[in-house]
């Protein structure tokens, strides 16, 4: 045995020094790859077999590459790094060739850590392409991964091949048996204690002053956020300090540019976290003050989904289990997905906003698919909301008579993913939707869609609250008797209101396209033609669900 095959061991010290936020994954690597690297001959011992495969996965940016090329780095085994793109050629039997290369390269360099990044673009499923090609580098792949269990006196026991991929599911299955990449860890988005962990390691060599607490700060700003994203930040951030010190102080100052929170907190917003790149619908800055009324609602709601992700230890102390999911019911038009909005933006939760009918696809298990991607989105983008817009499209009654088989798929899953096979953790479920009735009951048992809030149509008070907002955005007629038009709007919702008023400024744009203000007289014209959609058989359609769910009204 030779020096450095007797120096093998993993400095995990050394490796949270290189990478943070990963203490689980180094303390599972450790365990997995010391022996096999130093030692394989104690596996004969006991008539077993080293682990030959390790398979990091996770979504882009999570570090699964630099983990690795830090993990060589840190036991002192040699390192053979090769993409699945590198390998690939058009020419016949050449990527075989290639990959036998590889393996034998390792062999004469072991205790060696083989590194396939991107091995999903080298071994896909080989029924998803037909490709004999990509099915003769798999078969490959697998002789040379078991051919590696030799005899403990061969030196290319001490080999190791850990690969990479955001997608484990598009990899062929035979690679992910016993003997292979049998042993698969997870690189996810990380939480608030991770972040802190990657900034203090990217804070590490810069010039900063910036406390303890200041990076608390940034952590908790930074929801969604992955490795890669806190770096480009921290470059963004470098760059500013440099050009403030340079405005500040002059190009030729001996001082040194020091890096501060706020460089960082401008830096932020630039940059969209990974979580949030697909699947976001961009929402504009809704507050509570730009919705009129529901007052009830509004506190109902922060009770739900803004206390358990603000004061989760309450909860823990108290033994209160929050709310699953929230459904908003109630006739169109009275602000149930504003509402959703200024829940998000009041409370600094990142907002997944889906509409049912979009999610509907014809081929079978597309909107399955689909719709468990976007609960993994959600968890990695949490604390989110995820909010389904006309949900009852999704959701709709088994029991009705127009069911159909793809959408009794899609509600199952639906169902699977609020019941948490996998841990929703700090996300809540928003839906909704003005036909609760079409809503199959499954969905409103406790542990999914477990509070249940009616959106109804705006109060006397909400109307002069409504008229208000939009009237601060107007040029109006002096005079103008909110109360008159409160009067006028009687039984109508917000969106009709807001209708109204633009109804009222364009009669005045025909009439005088320079006019100084929106006439008095224009508003009485647009209230009296309002066509009102909520009327009294919608209301008491509301109160027989209410009545027979047993359901209250807030």
């Amino acid at each position: 045995m030779n020096q450095r095959e007797a120096s093998i061991a993993l400095d995990t010290a050394a490796l949270r020094a290189l990478v943070g936020g990963m203490d689980r994954q180094i303390k599972e690597l450790s365990g997995l790859l010391e022996l096999p690297l130093s030692r394989p001959e104690l596996f004969k011992r006991y008539g077993l077999k080293p682990p030959r495969g390790v398979l990091l996965w996770g979504p882009p940016g999570t570090g699964k590459t630099y983990l690795a090329r830090c993990l060589a780095d840190s036991c002192g085994a040699s390192l053979l790094a090769v993409s699945g793109s590198e390998l690939s050629s058009a020419f016949h039997g050449e990527t075989e060739g290639r990959l036998r290369t590889v393996f034998n390269n390792a062999i004469a360099k072991s205790p060696c850590i083989i590194l396939f990044d991107e091995i999903d673009a080298l071994c896909p499923k080989r029924e998803d392409t037909g490709s004999l090609v990509e099915a003769r580098v798999v078969a490959t792949l697998l002789t040379l991964m078991d051919g590696i269990t030799g005899s403990s006196s061969d030196p290319g026991t001490k080999v190791v091949v850990v690969a990479t991929t955001n997608r484990p599911n598009a990899i062929d299955p035979a690679l992910r048996r016993p003997g292979r990449f049998d042993r698969e860890i997870e690189l996810g988005v990380p939480d608030a204690l991770g972040r802190n962990e990657i900034l203090k390691v990217l804070m590490s060599k810069i010039p900063h002053n910036i406390s303890v607490s200041g990076l608390q700060k940034l952590s908790s700003q930074t929801h969604g956020f992955v490795a890669a994203d806190l770096a480009a930040a921290v470059r963004d951030a470098g760059t500013r300090a440099l050009h403030r010190f340079s405005a500040e102080n002059g190009i030729s100052s001996v001082l040194e540019p020091c890096m501060t929170v706020q460089d960082i907190e401008d830096s932020l917003r630039g940059i969209r976290p990974s979580a949030l790149r697909e699947n976001l619908v961009e929402t504009p800055q809704v507050l509570w003050g730009d919705i009129g009324g529901q007052d009830i609602v509004k506190q109902k709601l922060k009770e739900c989904v803004e206390w358990p992700l603000k004061y989760p230890q309450s909860f823990v102390r108290f033994g209160i289990t929050p709310p699953r999911g929230v459904l908003l019911y109630g006739p169109p038009g009275c602000s149930k997905t504003m509402t959703a909005r200024a829940l998000a933006t009041e409370g600094g939760i990142n907002f997944l906003a889906v509409k049912g009918p979009e999610l509907i696809n014809k081929y079978v298990g597309e909107s399955e698919r689909a719709l468990r991607d976007i609960f993994r989105k959600a968890r990695a983008a949490a604390p989110s909301i995820l909010f389904f817009d006309e949900i009852d499209a999704l959701a709709g009654s088994r029991a009705s008579e127009d069911g159909r088989n793809n959408q009794q798929g899609v509600l199952i899953t639906l169902l699977t993913e609020m019941d948490g096979l996998q841990d929703l953790g700090a996300v809540i479920v928003v839906a909704a939707t003005n036909r609760p009735d079409t809503l199959d009951s499954a969905l409103m048992r406790p542990g999914r869609l477990d509070r249940i809030l009616y959106v109804g149509p705006p109060d006397d008070q909400s109307r002069s609250e409504i008229l208000q907002i939009q009237l601060r955005k107007m040029r109006v007629e002096p005079g103008l008797d909110v109360e008159e038009l409160v009067s006028l709007t009687k039984g109508c919702s917000g969106a009709e209101i807001v209708s109204m008023c633009q109804d009222a400024g364009l009669l005045t744009m025909k009439r005088n396209m320079d006019a100084e203000y929106v006439a008095i007289e224009d508003f009485r014209i647009a209230a009296r033609t309002i066509r009102r959609q909520i009327t009294p058989s919608v209301i008491a359609s509301y109160i027989n669900w209410q009545a027979a769910s047993g359901v209250s009204q807030a």
